[in-house]
């Protein structure tokens, strides 16, 4: 596998593990940003799986959803997962006065985990 995938992969877990610590100990907001970076890296992995790469995050969800969402490799799910924790993110990243509630947190976390662990899957790693 390219070496570029399994970077991806180990940062997406790093990210999963501080996501955890972080849901944890009740950091609701930055357990939300290290879930999305989870799922991302994830998706990136496949991206660098088929020797492609995007500098946007929109250009990496948008080729996940177009190579392995539409060609039904992932369920519609991931595909939701992934534009619900994106969105998740730049209202926690951008908006003032967010409020992120532990089962938003708890959420994203749950959906960040089984994306990463079908990636994961889907890659034979």
């Amino acid at each position: 596998m390219d070496e570029r995938a399994v970077f991806s992969l180990k940062l997406a877990e790093e990210r999963l593990i501080v996501s955890k610590k972080l849901l944890d100990d009740e950091y609701y907001l930055d357990s939300v940003n290290r879930s999305y970076y989870a799922i991302f890296y994830s998706a990136r992995a496949l991206v660098a799986s088929d020797e492609m790469d995007f500098s946007k995050h929109s250009a990496v969800m948008s080729y996940f959803r177009k190579n392995y969402v539409k060609t039904g490799f992932f369920d519609k799910k991931f595909s939701d997962y992934i534009g619900d924790a994106f969105d998740m993110r730049n209202d926690g990243d951008y908006t003032y006065f967010v409020n992120i509630e532990r089962d938003d947190a708890e959420i994203q976390y749950n959906h960040a985990v089984e994306f990463y662990e079908a990636v994961k899957k889907f890659l034979e790693v």
